[in-house]
């Protein structure tokens, strides 16, 4: 069973390095083998640009049974504060289009350029992942991914209007989920919260609970699916 884990950041998962490193052995910079798995570690940089084209280019060279994105990310919902994880179910690139000359924005799905409901989208923009209820074990989010992370009241009421139903803000994961759709590669995308998507102030932040709580349940998710596989 090959596994691939990619972040943005070695950072978010040091403490699940730092599992393989002890419970595997390493057989490469970025590989670990147990027993009759790999898991490899892929860290990608910040951002969708970066983040697609350095999984494209390992989707392309090597076959995997399952690709997780792990990461933090900012919420939009109450239901998820700081230190919560979820499991990101649905993915949207959510800047991607242009600004009207009255301040509205305008998708690429309603201006016709990328059509609605054409694969990997939905009818309504959206890429859902078909996998997600195969590892029902996390609270499901609907995540939106852009290029700059909101952090004024307008802009955040903006964007609660043009998608009602986005509940985590992430800089990669419509990137990770286009080139595993595309690729028809099995995965997941998990996310911890350490912070609420409000005016910017980052004294209200959580990364480091944030980050503990990411890498215990990843580390426990390899648990299951070593006693599983």
């Amino acid at each position: 069973m090959n596994i691939l884990i990619v972040a943005a950041t070695p950072f978010e998962i040091a403490a699940l390095r730092a599992h393989l490193q002890s419970a595997f052995v390493q057989t490469a910079e970025h590989q670990f083998q147990k027993g009759d798995v790999k898991v490899a570690l892929l860290i990608t940089g910040v951002g969708l640009p970066l983040t697609g084209y350095a999984l494209g280019r390992v989707l392309a060279l090597e076959e995997w049974n399952l690709v997780i994105n792990a990461g933090i990310a900012g919420s939009l919902s109450a239901k998820f504060s700081p230190g919560s994880v979820v499991q990101v179910v649905t993915e949207r690139f959510a800047d991607l289009g242009v600004e009207e000359a009255d301040g509205r924005f305008t998708s690429v799905h309603e201006m016709g350029l990328i059509e609605k409901g054409q694969p990997p989208f939905d009818e309504q923009g959206r890429m859902p992942n078909q996998h997600a209820q195969e590892f029902d074990f996390l609270p499901q989010a609907h995540g939106i991914s852009v290029n700059r992370v909101h952090g004024s009241a307008a802009s955040i009421e903006q964007l609660r209007q043009q998608y009602p139903d986005a509940e985590i803000e992430s800089m990669e994961g419509a990137a990770f989920f286009y080139a595993c759709l595309m690729e028809k590669v099995p995965f997941l995308e998990i996310r911890s919260v350490s912070n609420f998507v409000e005016p910017r102030n980052r004294d209200n932040w959580k990364v480091e609970e944030a980050l503990s709580v990411l890498n215990k349940t990843l580390i426990e998710l390899l648990q299951s699916l070593f006693t599983s596989y």
